[in-house]
């Protein structure tokens, strides 16, 4: 501002008093788009409408315990005009400050959303987006376009334990449409090397079918790591997602890489590429009851053993997302029982799900748990 507003900000409080300077104060800065000051200034109003002191307008501190709903309500509708004046300007991580701090972060996410493919994305706006949780698919996406498939893959394996389902459902498919267009494009090309005559838009799966000389010395047609790694985030897409079955060619390619390209993972998938075959076609019901067998072998007696634990959780996984929930439960409770606090498995829940609360009873009668074992009886009827 300029040293004349100030001057007739003065006359004006001298003249008409507090009330009308402060509405000048705040048409001034609307005008001016000085929106984080208009904030402040429309907080600065209403406490002096309240009586209350004003050398901290946005503080709660002076605020007494009576009056602070009043003044939160305020607080609230203030910070989303503001947000909103913000988002109208394309200003959205200005925007984000106040939107997010009164939990209305869906009109970022919107706003997000709208931006064009075309245009580069600033790194805060991904940082909003991703890191921030504004929306993270829509933040996977631009990473993608502005930094490329490894950056992108490095920050959803931080990022993706903390993510809903859903969301996390979200991202995994975008990485993995990504990564199988990439392949199979690549795949496409060596294969043309050497059959011009090659039929238009063959999948993965048909590209290298019978063709063991595309895999021979060693030959591989994307970076093996960032294969291994959306592979294993595919695990989390839902059967009704096109993507999962991209995913199961994207194993069916792993499969057929030189052992030395083939990273072993946790259990049950130490075989990484065949185990995930089977849990992709046990999600997609291709040979479905053979597919859950390959998990089923690998199960062993000792219900303490953690490679044990871990195959059973998956196994467990399958078999709630197939709709069999008795057998779930059969698996469960001899393996997973004391299953350790990392895996987030409530044993309760799935006999709860399935109606079968007198498992629950035995579990924790056999634990001395008297009062999981009084939860399941009173629910039981």
């Amino acid at each position: 501002m300029t040293d004349t507003t100030f001057t007739e900000l003065e006359q004006l409080h001298q003249s008409q008093g507090s009330a009308a300077v402060l509405d000048r104060l705040i048409e001034t800065l609307r005008t001016g788009k000085k929106y984080h000051q208009l904030f402040d200034a429309s907080l600065l109003r209403k406490k002096l409408e309240m009586g209350l002191p004003v050398a901290k307008p946005t503080s709660f501190d002076d605020v007494p315990e009576a009056r602070r709903d009043e003044f939160e309500r305020h607080y609230v509708d203030q910070a989303r005009a503001v947000g909103e004046l913000f988002l109208a300007d394309g200003a959205i991580r200005d925007a984000w400050v106040y939107l997010r701090t009164i939990r209305e972060t869906q009109k970022v996410a919107a706003a997000i959303e709208a931006l064009p493919k075309s245009r580069t994305p600033e790194e805060e706006i991904i940082d909003i987006a991703l890191y921030q949780g504004a929306h993270p698919a829509k933040g996977i996406e631009l990473m993608l376009a502005s930094h490329g498939t490894c950056s992108t893959i490095t920050a959803f394996d931080q990022i993706s334990p903390q993510l809903a389902l859903d969301v996390r459902q979200k991202c995994a498919a975008l990485l993995v449409r990504e990564l199988y267009n990439s392949l199979a494009e690549n795949v496409q090309h060596d294969v043309q090397r050497r059959i011009a005559t090659l039929p238009p838009g063959q999948s993965l799966h048909e590209l290298i079918a019978g063709r063991e000389w595309l895999f021979e010395e060693g030959n591989y047609h994307i970076d093996v790591s960032h294969l291994n790694a959306v592979v294993r985030f595919a695990r989390s897409l839902d059967s009704a997602q096109p993507e999962l079955k991209l995913a199961l060619q994207l194993s069916e390619y792993g499969s057929k890489l030189s052992s030395q390209y083939q990273y072993a993972g946790h259990a049950p998938f130490q075989e990484f590429y065949p185990a995930s075959l089977q849990f992709f076609k046990a999600l997609l019901g291709e040979n479905r009851d053979e597919a859950l067998g390959y998990f089923r072998d690998k199960l062993t007696p000792d219900p303490a053993d953690y490679d044990n634990q871990l195959t059973a959780l998956t196994l467990v996984d399958l078999l709630t997302r197939a709709d069999r929930p008795g057998e779930a439960v059969d698996v469960a409770c001899k393996y997973l029982a004391n299953a350790p606090d990392e895996f987030g498995f409530s044993l309760a829940d799935l006999c709860a799900k399935a109606g079968r609360w007198s498992d629950w009873q035995r579990v924790c009668r056999d634990k001395g748990d008297l009062v999981g074992f009084t939860a399941a009886l009173v629910q039981s009827k």
